[in-house]
């Protein structure tokens, strides 16, 4: 009997579920709480502290077509950038050093020609331009000692070609800076050189002015500068004017943190074929020299000048330093850029620093990882 009663039960509840269905909010009730997607969580944290990624390379130089086509790559250069590409495209903004001036034909300028050996001047195909947008590169620093290699006809050709393909660059005194936008963030960008033609290196003054003016225009100020001796004698830093085959190079130091005062918020120093130390003046990094990059033939990459390091870094939005990363590579004439797995081009950057910059308030581990040091940081505060 009991049975039965609940046979009728069931049964008249089942009806009344048919003619009343349960309603959407019931539904949601009933149906099992959805697990949290942490997938999405995470990339909004990300996002929330989202950090500006800046590489950043020395001297780039890919072969010179003068005084013939033997100091060419048989690539054309199109391999140049592989083993690392990348890296070098995974940046908000990627910056190098070119060496030389993009031209086809043309004569070197006269007191060149007087001057330098005819295997030292560079004078890069204008078709080896692509190479480096290919390669990733947003901004070339066009304030060094080979851009006037081919006088004025050099230059002209080589903004022309840059220009045609949207790659920024700064440093000569035709066109001094620049101002470009990535991600809503307004970069600008100048550089210095102790050379005719270029912004001067020499003048801390008018550094001052140019740098804080175009500070005023962006966010994110970066600042090339292309000075010191040359060779594997001129790794460290001398705190002091320096000159090089009765050439004054500049006081890179005091041009660096001049230059933060004046509104800098990351310096990359190039000249000496060699890598240099880093270190951190007001939440901003300097780094002296990126030494060699890429430079094909004509430029030694013998012992440490073959030492190729790409500095990738962390800035906040304000432009204080967070993070960074050496990776190390190494080139050779007949092999160009290769990986190094033993990071030496890291851990001479990082014997330097602590030679030159004890207090810079940085760690560079073995593999390259650098973070601020917590405990100099504090005692700087």
């Amino acid at each position: 009997m009991r049975f039965l009663l609940l046979t009728a039960a069931c049964l008249a509840l089942f009806l009344q579920a048919c003619n009343h269905p349960p309603n959407k909010k019931q539904l949601l009730a009933l149906a099992p709480k959805p697990k949290p997607d942490t997938t999405k969580t995470t990339a909004a944290a990300v996002v929330q502290h989202d950090s500006i990624c800046i590489a950043a390379v020395g001297d780039m130089m890919l072969g010179t077509s003068y005084p013939n086509n033997y100091t060419l790559p048989p690539d054309s250069a199109r391999n140049s950038f592989n083993v690392i590409a990348d890296e070098l495209r995974n940046a908000d903004v990627t910056f190098g050093n070119l060496e030389g001036s993009l031209l086809d034909g043309g004569n070197p300028a006269h007191y060149k020609l007087h001057q330098k050996s005819k295997a030292y001047l560079f004078r890069m195909p204008t078709a080896y331009a692509s190479v480096f947008k290919d390669a990733g590169f947003d901004i070339l620093s066009l304030a060094n000692n080979h851009i006037g290699d081919f006088g004025d006809t050099g230059r002209i050709s080589t903004t022309r070609v840059l220009d045609s393909i949207g790659i920024n660059y700064g440093g000569l005194l035709t066109h001094p800076t620049t101002v470009f936008e990535r991600n809503g963030i307004k970069y600008g960008f100048c550089s210095f050189a102790p050379n005719a033609n270029t912004l001067p290196i020499l003048d801390l003054k008018n550094a001052t002015r140019i740098i804080s003016e175009l500070k005023q225009r962006c966010d994110i100020l970066i600042v090339s500068f292309h000075g010191g001796g040359e060779g594997v004698a001129y790794e460290h830093v001398p705190f002091a004017m320096e000159s090089f085959i009765s050439e004054k190079r500049g006081d890179v130091h005091a041009f660096a943190h001049n230059a933060i005062d004046a509104g800098a918020d990351v310096i990359f120093g190039n000249g000496p074929h060699v890598s240099r130390a880093m270190e951190v003046y007001k939440n901003r990094l300097i780094a002296y020299s990126l030494g060699n990059f890429c430079t094909y033939k004509c430029v030694s990459v013998a012992g440490v000048c073959g030492l190729a390091p790409l500095l990738k870094l962390h800035l906040n939005k304000n432009g204080e330093f967070l993070n960074g990363r050496i990776i190390s590579l190494r080139q050779a004439h007949d092999k160009g850029l290769e990986l190094d797995s033993l990071n030496r081009a890291a851990i001479r950057i990082r014997e330097l620093t602590e030679a030159d910059f004890p207090d810079a308030g940085l760690v560079i581990s073995d593999t390259g990882e650098i973070s601020l040091n917590p405990v100099i940081q504090s005692e700087n505060l």
